[in-house]
Formats: structure tokens, sequence, C-alpha cells
């Protein structure tokens, strides 16, 4: 099999070694990868942008890719399936309208209202003076999310109205024209990757990321500093009920409207103290840090399986082989993330990291003369692997310990919950 990955974040580096540990596949394209994915072996990098559809089918029939496997949510939304399944190219990846999950916060809470999923109450605004008499009548804490993509910065979690006025008008000053307010949940969050044919569905191992940029899980929301699975929060019976309550009437729901959803549907759910889960979010794709953790676990060879999604085959695929034991992804980011970072700084030490044990999946990277160097926010994911989290948290820093860069950042407390003292 040769097969294409879309995107150039560590979401599609994991994705890329990962497929490439199946027998089937010869050769993986990364359009436009990072400088992780241009030293894989049995990798390249192909320098199209991930907006140029027709320039990706050429190149897809032109070199004989049995799949193209779309990594970000940007592309997605965009209609990148719509287009390569026109070309007859066979694609995991949901449809334009299947990403409407993510791309619309308000088109995803009227199809939960349609599935009977339970989720936190919530308004849709288009004018923000409405939006914010709703808040002061409602009170904090309280959540506002862009109805948009956001690049997984569009969430705001209000610990106080003047907090959540404030994010109403960001959200309309930075060019949103719709938000979502919605109540806020107590529990601890857990993401559920599934992978689905538009029939049935498999549910991967569940994860617990770290959203906030400061240790204590404090600061600003990011796209995700650091995850361990499995989340031990979503014990069998809890996983059991988000298949039966949530994961399958979305599906139902999805076959239903006559929307052809081939690919990962990323459960964001809320495990209230008392068990029961709700869903925060729906994403269209593999999350980013989540794919990291869960990846290195998975022992099924990854091609025959998103194959059997795109090719609707999932039902008669065999059951999902795991590893034992636990995996901790910490993310290595550039000073000043989320907001404003420089590029362009050396790495070193990766070599030393992989040796120590770790996996080194690169994000925000690029290959310049043989040496990499910082090109993005999250630069680095750096994942361990450990019979349980005490050993994989251990083993992560050090690993991570040995990377440098200038201004290199990242959380010290990933797994907290989770860790034995």
């Amino acid at each position: 099999m040769k097969i294409i990955v879309i995107g150039s974040g560590g979401r599609e580096h994991a994705l890329a070694w990962k497929l490439l540990q199946s027998p089937e596949v010869e050769q993986v394209f990364c359009i436009p990868g990072n400088g992780g994915t241009a030293i894989l072996p049995q990798c390249e990098n192909i320098p199209i942008t991930m907006e140029d559809f027709a320039e990706i089918s050429r190149f897809a029939q032109e070199n004989s890719v049995d799949l193209v496997v779309v990594g970000p949510e940007y592309p997605l939304s965009l209609g990148i399936t719509d287009y390569l399944l026109s070309q007859e190219i066979t694609v995991f990846g949901p449809t334009q309208t299947g990403a409407l999950i993510e791309s619309s916060k308000s088109w995803a809470k009227e199809l939960m209202s349609e599935a009977g999923v339970i989720t936190a109450a919530s308004e849709t605004f288009t004018d923000a003076e409405l939006a914010k008499t709703y808040i002061q009548e409602q009170g904090a804490p309280i959540v506002v999310k862009a109805d948009g993509l956001a690049a997984g910065k569009g969430v705001i979690v209000a610990e106080t109205v003047d907090t959540a006025l404030e994010a109403i008008d960001d959200l309309f000053t930075s060019g949103f024209t719709k938000v979502v307010v919605e109540e806020f949940l107590e529990g601890e969050e857990v993401s559920i990757l599934t992978l689905t044919d538009g029939i049935s569905f498999r549910s991967l191992l569940p994860a617990q990321d770290h959203k906030r940029i400061g240790e204590g899980d404090t600061g600003k929301n990011t796209g995700g500093m650091g995850v361990y699975a499995p989340a031990p929060i979503a014990t069998a019976t809890i996983i059991e009920a988000v298949d039966r309550d949530i994961l399958a009437p979305i599906v139902a729901t999805l076959q239903k409207r006559g929307i052809d959803y081939r690919g990962v549907l990323y459960a964001g759910l809320m495990i209230s103290p008392a068990g029961e889960p709700k869903v925060l979010e729906f994403n269209c794709r593999f999350g980013d840090p989540e794919t990291q953790a869960v990846l290195p676990l998975l022992e099924t060879p990854l091609a025959p399986l998103l194959l059997a999604c795109a090719q609707q085959k999932l039902t008669d695929f065999p059951s999902l082989q795991w590893r034992s034991g636990s995996a901790v992804c910490v993310v290595a980011a550039s000073a000043g993330y989320p907001d404003h970072y420089e590029k362009g700084q050396l790495i070193t030490g990766i070599k030393a990291a992989e040796t120590a044990g770790a996996i080194v999946f690169h994000a925000g990277t690029v290959l310049k003369h043989g040496d990499i160097f910082t090109d993005g926010g999250r630069v680095l994911g750096v994942t361990a692997m450990g019979s349980n989290f005490n050993q994989a948290i251990e083993l992560v820093y050090q690993s991570v310990n040995r990377i440098h860069f200038e201004g290199i950042y990242y959380r010290r407390d990933i797994g907290h919950r989770v860790r034995e003292k």
C-alpha cells in the first residue's frame, strides 16, 4: 500500500509512524509533513498545500496511492473528502457535511439533541449583546465557544461573568459571527477517539488531555500540553454507556440524515462525580496530542483498520488488540505559546531522548541542512510507555529533559491525576 497523510503536526507524524508499522504499507507521503516525517524511513514530504485539492488528487493518481488519511479538521471542513471521492480516490475522513460536527458547535448541538445525547445546556447567539444578557442572567462559571474552527483555542471556560463578557467581545472582534454559550459541567474530562465507517464503530483507548498552559491546569487553553492513556476515569461501565448512549445514537442519526461519515468521531466528554458521561464537544478527526499516546499502545495494524473504515467494511474487522501498560505524552512548546512565539530555534537532544526510551513525535518542526528547527507553537510530543503510569511518567520526563531549544517550555505535571504518590 501507498498512503498519503494530510497535515503537518504531531498527530500526522504519529499517524505516518504507525501506518508504516503495517506490513502492507511500503510508502507514506506526507502533505506537507514536518521535520519528523522528513527523516522517517519510507516517508516523504510532498510540498503541496493542504488546500490544493486538485494537486493532491493529481499526485495521488500519478503515484497509485491506495488511501488518503486526512489529519486536520481544516481541509475536512473545506470538503477535501468530497473532492477526492469525486476523483475516485479512497479517503479516511468525513465529508464536508460530516465535518460540521466540529466546524459548527451549534450544528453539533442540534445533532446531539436529535440523537438524544446528553450534553451541556446551551444557547446559540449571532448577536453579542443578546449573548451578554444571557450570560448575566445565567451567572458564572460558564463556557463560551466560538461557532467555527479555532485550532483548539475557541473555548473559554469563564470563572467570572466579566471574563465571559470579555470572551464574547474577543470572539466577535476576531471575526466569528456566532457563539455558543453553555453551562459549566463539573467533573473530569476524557477523550474517546472512535473509528467509524458510517455504519459500525470501534472506539480506541480513552485518553485524558491537559489543555491549560500552566501547571496545576491553570492559565489559557491550548491545543493540548500533554496526555495519558488509557484514562482510568473511563471505567468499563462508563465506556459501555458511552458506546450505547452517545456513539451509537450519533452514528445512527448521521446515517438517518444521509451523511456518509467514514473517519474519526472524537468525543470530548465530561465524566461527572457520579460517573455519568456528558458530551462537551465532538471533533471530526484524531485528537492532538491524544493520538501520540493512544497509537503507540495499539497492536492492531493501523492501515487495514483505516482502510476498512474507508471501504465500509468495519463490521467484519477483527477486535482491536492493545498492549498492556500506560502511555504518557509531554508536549514541548515554544516560549510564549499559546500567544506570540518565535520560530527558527535549533533543537538538540532528540536522539538522546529516543535512546532513553521515548518516541519523539515532531509537531512544529522543520528540517534544514540536516538540522531540526522549531517551526510552531507546539514543537514536539515526547511519548513514553511503561507497565504503569509512574513508570511511563518517570521515563517521559527523563527523555524530555534531554531535549533543548531556546525558550523550551513544557508542563512538569502531566499525569498528575494518575501518579501514585
